[in-house]
């Protein structure tokens, strides 16, 4: 007999434009990572923070977002993907109005806390929600390409919005920015965007919320920390606590009859794969920028706004690979452009192993965008490829973990790649440090790029070009080593979607309407 299936219908005008309505959330959360890198000065100016009151008031929206999502994944499954945006949403403009007037530290720590619950629940909806929008493959993997771009972007927007705004602006402005955009999505969104629930799920599980916090929270807090301060036994006990916390979370989920997140999902073939391919993208993509970043500031010397706009190159030459590659996986196969994707970030970060102290801008902004390019690539395909293998009714979950993935890879980007830049450092400045240098002006040019340079400000002339050119040479060979770091990274990455992701395609959803959806059997609710 012939099995007959039906065509997946198409999105129309009316699913595109509100598509569009989501993705300026989703850009605007993902610029609040980054927004802050320029109003530093102009905050501590006027509110005064202590070093501890500075470091959260940068630190709590990640914490606080990574933390969240699988809960806020979790919960738009419960509770309807489009009301947690709406909620999200109110909540996310709140807090910017919040942020915006702040006359405290403490009171901007909250106001940046209050913002990354709002993200949290901002970023699986809109991805959940593309998900169930799109049923055609073709159309859904040019959105979730969209999508990824539009993250990916806003990050690197970010500092050079703020920039501008500081220019004309005092600090709140970068905060202000956000509330015209959320009013427009709790205008339009119930409009635009239909609304999806699973009508099954059992009550909300407070205590698996309680224990994903507590697993995440610690873990990504000890990476963070020991990346940027090194390792000391706080950092590494929050890390085994986490991983404790986080095993008393896996064994509640195996053992409740409606558990937040249902681990028959890692058994779908290629959801795990694809989780860790993710995870090693975003650890060299995130944990990279750190050098390009430094290397534009502080060894070509650039102001930070105008390191902000070059930073833009690479995001800018890479827009439309995300929508192409979706395109281009349907007559290609996925682990194949996956593959792919990793052997063009490897020929990225082979040319910056180039890079030195002398070599012009250019050559950094290429290596920079096609390393970006490939790794642009890989995460619009996985992102696809999870939330295909996913029912739709655990799509909210299936986001969440998306993005789980990304939050951690990034932290231990931030913590491997960082970690082998700055013992390169500290271990090459030495032999070129000059002779006469003050013992305790050696100590801090030791320590950092940043250190030398405020050193060296201090010094007669000839003796700061000496200290300036050991530790930019210093710099870049760390640089080069992270490089070969990522470059392993990248092979691995590889080599997991050839062998985990070869013949993984997004399921038809005929197919999944026809499995059951829940452990009770029940489907997907649908409304306007």
């Amino acid at each position: 007999m012939t099995k007959m299936t039906t065509p997946a219908p198409q999105a129309g005008r009316r699913e595109w434009i509100g598509f569009a309505v989501l993705m300026l959330p989703l850009l605007l959360v993902s610029m609040d990572v980054s927004v802050l890198y320029f109003a530093v000065p102009f905050i501590s100016e006027e509110l005064r923070p202590t070093g501890t009151q500075q470091l959260w008031i940068f630190d709590i929206y990640g914490f606080v977002l990574a933390g969240l999502l699988i809960t806020m994944g979790a919960l738009g499954d419960r509770i309807g993907r489009r009301r947690l945006l709406l909620i999200g949403a109110a909540a996310f403009g709140a807090a910017s109005l919040l942020a915006a007037y702040a006359d405290s530290a403490a009171t901007l720590i909250a106001a940046r806390a209050v913002l990354g619950v709002g993200g949290a629940t901002l970023m699986p909806s809109t991805l959940a929600l593309v998900r169930n929008m799109f049923h055609d493959a073709k159309q859904r993997g040019t959105a979730i390409g969209i999508w990824t771009a539009t993250l990916t972007g806003g990050i690197a927007i970010g500092p050079v919005l703020s920039g501008i705004l500081l220019e004309h602006f005092w600090w709140g402005s970068i905060f202000l920015i956000n509330i015209p955009a959320m009013l427009m999505l709790l205008l339009l969104a119930p409009v635009l965007v239909p609304e999806f629930r699973n009508p099954s799920t059992g009550r909300f599980d407070l205590l698996s919320a309680v224990l994903s916090l507590g697993a995440l929270l610690p873990v990504i807090y000890g990476i963070k920390e020991m990346a940027r301060d090194g390792v000391n036994p706080v950092r590494v006990l929050a890390i085994v606590g986490g991983l404790l916390v986080g095993a008393l979370f896996l064994h509640r989920q195996r053992t409740r009859a409606y558990p937040m997140v249902d681990l028959a999902l890692f058994r779908r073939r290629g959801f795990a794969g694809s989780l860790a391919v993710n995870l090693l993208a975003m650890f060299a993509l995130v944990g990279f920028a750190i050098f390009t970043t430094q290397h534009l500031q502080l060894v070509l010397g650039l102001s930070p706004l105008r390191a902000a706009l070059w930073s833009l190159v690479p995001s800018l030459a890479v827009g439309g690979i995300a929508p192409a590659a979706a395109a281009l996986a349907q007559r290609v196969e996925r682990a194949y452009l996956i593959g792919a994707g990793f052997g063009i970030a490897v020929l990225g970060f082979a040319v910056l192993t180039q890079v030195t102290p002398e070599t012009p801008l250019w050559l950094l902004l290429v290596g920079a965008s096609v390393y970006a390019g490939g790794l642009v690539m890989v995460m619009s395909l996985v992102t696809e490829l999870v939330l295909g293998a996913a029912p739709p009714e655990q799509a909210g979950v299936a986001s969440a973990l998306t993005e789980s993935s990304s939050e951690l890879g990034g932290a231990l980007g931030m913590a491997i790649l960082g970690s082998v830049g700055a013992a390169v450092y500290r271990r090459e400045i030495v032999d070129g440090l000059p002779a006469g240098l003050p013992a305790e002006a050696g100590d801090a040019a030791r320590e950092t790029l940043g250190g030398a340079l405020a050193v060296a400000q201090g010094l007669p002339s000839e003796l700061a070009d000496a200290v300036l050119q050991a530790a930019r040479v210093a710099f870049t060979d760390g640089l080069h080593l992270a490089a070969i770091a990522a470059m392993v990274a990248m092979v691995l990455g590889a080599v997991t979607a050839l062998v985990a992701l070869r013949g993984v395609r997004p399921a038809d959803p005929a197919a999944l309407a026809a499995e059951p959806t829940d452990r009770a059997g029940t489907s997907l609710s649908v409304s306007r």
